[in-house]
């Protein structure tokens, strides 16, 4: 069996990647095959999130496998096989390659062909470039960062900065003066 998979972007229109992978595959040799087809760095950490249909995280399948001490189980993309979580069509899921900021890829096992095998995952289309793998932090505080702290800047329109007096800080210089700097760190 052959799954398809069609790959967007969120970030960039004209990004869209088809992928036909077995289905006896592992999430890892999916993993292979993206970055394989987006130039993306296999240095980096990554996941696939299997969604329901309106997009909510319901199970992550990880690159390396993840020591957790909660009850919850954890999967990695070398143990898991395509055809065991993925098993109709319009199945949604994510490929979180920015892991830090939780930038993701957004797929669709679009098609499921019976009776065929692969030995290898094709990219069987390629249009547009790919989003940038990492974020550039400098960049992005500065287009998203404002020094104006007005009303909305604390995310309540009916916020009067007046409202911010001493009242309630007061002995704080006596209390820091009594502590003393080294104890504060």
């Amino acid at each position: 069996m052959i799954y398809r998979f069609l790959i967007l972007s969120d970030e960039v229109e004209n990004f869209k990647r088809e992928i036909k992978i077995d289905a006896d595959a592992t999430f890892y040799d999916l993993y292979k095959a993206i970055i394989d087809c987006t130039g993306y760095s296999d240095k980096e950490m990554a996941s696939f999130v299997l969604c329901d249909d309106n997009w909510r995280k319901e199970m992550e399948i990880t690159l390396v496998k993840m020591d957790t001490s909660s009850d919850e189980d954890s999967y990695s993309m070398e143990e898991c096989v395509l055809s065991d979580y993925l098993e109709e069509e319009k199945q949604k899921l994510m490929f979180v390659f920015d892991y830090f900021t939780e930038r993701a890829l957004y797929m669709e096992l679009s098609e499921i062909i019976p009776g065929k095998k692969l030995k290898q995952p094709l990219c069987t289309l390629s249009k547009g470039e790919a989003p940038p793998q990492i974020t550039n932090f400098e960049e992005m505080t500065s287009d998203t960062t404002s020094q104006d702290m007005d009303e909305s800047f604390y995310g309540d329109e009916s916020f009067d900065m007046d409202e911010l007096d001493q009242e309630g800080f007061e002995g704080l210089d006596d209390f820091l003066t009594e502590i003393g700097d080294d104890d504060l760190y």
